[in-house]
């Protein structure tokens, strides 16, 4: 039984391994590169519209508004990131409805790829809206002795961010398999469908925390001025 993709090898050389994260990676890529292509170069104003691009406009204007829910902002800015990482995820997870798929988030280097962008996202999102000066200052607030704390709790939250996702997703897929070697027939069919519910939440999830953590960084502004008045 195979707990993570990275476990499976498809081609090997050395030191050079292609596993089953990074073929499942590429191909899910793939498919949204070829459809986000498919379906935009026949955009129109003018009705009719074709229904995908009707559901696309569905997507992404759900996306918007769960931004700007989260971050009290416009959603423009974010939503090539936030939208990147959700629709990613999601389709990462619901192609586990094919038997010899797995899903690139049930490995630990892909969640822990996808914390990372995050990471790196905070600064460059709190920086655009605040300044260097302003962004940097918060690490040290309310005194230079924060400043360990400050930076511990930007790297936890990434650790935690990447455990999350990589742990519900596994553990899904575990169970699953386990219920298809012990009952092999509606019962696996069942806790598959569940397995897809609980990906698709597990990259809302994901994204909105996204979403609310570069929304802190980029509210220290505000905040500070909200500590001068009071």
């Amino acid at each position: 039984m195979d707990i993570t993709p990275d476990s499976i090898i498809y081609w090997q050389w050395q030191w050079i391994n292609l596993n089953a994260t990074i073929v499942f990676t590429w191909l899910v890529m793939l498919i949204l590169v070829l459809g986000s292509w498919l379906i935009t170069r026949t955009l129109s104003i003018e009705p009719p519209l074709s229904r995908w691009q009707v559901a696309l406009e569905i997507i992404i204007e759900q996306i918007s508004q769960q931004i700007r829910d989260a971050s009290q902002q416009k959603a423009d800015q974010f939503l090539p990131f936030i939208g990147t990482l959700f629709l990613f995820i999601t389709m990462a997870n619901l192609l586990t409805i094919f038997p010899v798929y797995q899903s690139p988030a049930g490995s630990l280097s892909t969640t822990a790829a996808l914390a990372l962008c995050v990471f790196v996202a905070v600064p460059i999102y709190g920086i655009k809206n605040v300044g260097v000066t302003n962004y940097l200052r918060h690490y040290i607030q309310p005194t230079p002795v924060m400043l360990p704390f400050n930076l511990i709790s930007e790297i936890s939250r990434t650790v935690s961010l990447a455990i999350r996702l990589f742990g519900n997703i596994m553990s899904t897929s575990l169970l699953v398999a386990i219920l298809i070697s012990i009952v092999p027939l509606f019962f696996p069919a069942v806790m598959t469908l569940f397995g897809l519910l609980v990906g698709v939440i597990q990259a809302y999830v994901f994204t909105i925390l996204a979403m609310v953590y570069i929304a802190s960084g980029m509210n220290i502004q505000q905040r500070k001025t909200g500590n001068n008045q009071s």
